[in-house]
């Protein structure tokens, strides 16, 4: 197969794994939609590659090294606890941080950051559920302090006309 095939392939296969989540997307404000990032697909299958099946307690790390290997982010980020990812991936790689308080309803791609005793916890979104340093069904049980997009996902629909022609 050629390779523009595969790349059409893969963008249709996220298209329709988006439009299927599509309760995932209802909760955003009007002003804002999400558009597909391959990064963060990309950084999503590296992490699934690398999960085990029980958590070693290595999740910001595990999320860390996805996001870089898959080019998410530009250097290494610095924080050391997981519940710490959300602002700095806000400050320094341009994240948004978006109103979602159900980790369901988070969109495929996007990392959840958790609170609670300890470093707290952090995942990516995924089609089968949840992914860090193991994969899981469900989210964490930890209080969510947010979910964040890359800045790539976001697209800002205000000053643009709603009569667009078919």
């Amino acid at each position: 197969m050629s390779r523009p095939f595969l790349t059409s392939l893969l963008i249709l296969v996220a298209s329709f794994s988006l439009a299927s989540n599509s309760h995932a997307l209802a909760h955003l404000p009007p002003a804002i939609s999400l558009r597909y990032d391959t990064r963060m697909q990309a950084a999503t299958r590296i992490a699934n590659s690398h999960a085990r099946k029980h958590s070693h307690r290595q999740c910001w790390h595990a999320v860390k090294n996805a996001l870089l290997q898959a080019k998410v982010v530009s250097s290494r980020p610095t924080t050391r606890y997981a519940k710490q990812a959300g602002y700095e991936l806000q400050r320094k790689y341009a994240f948004k941080k978006i109103k979602v308080s159900d980790p369901h309803k988070a969109p495929l791609g996007a990392i959840l950051v958790y609170g609670g005793r300890g470093a707290g916890h952090v995942e990516i979104r995924t089609q089968k559920g949840y992914v860090s340093d193991f994969t899981n069904k469900r989210p964490s049980r930890r209080p969510l302090i947010g979910v964040y997009v890359s800045s790539k996902m976001v697209a800002s629909n205000r000053g643009k006309s709603s009569n667009r022609r078919s």
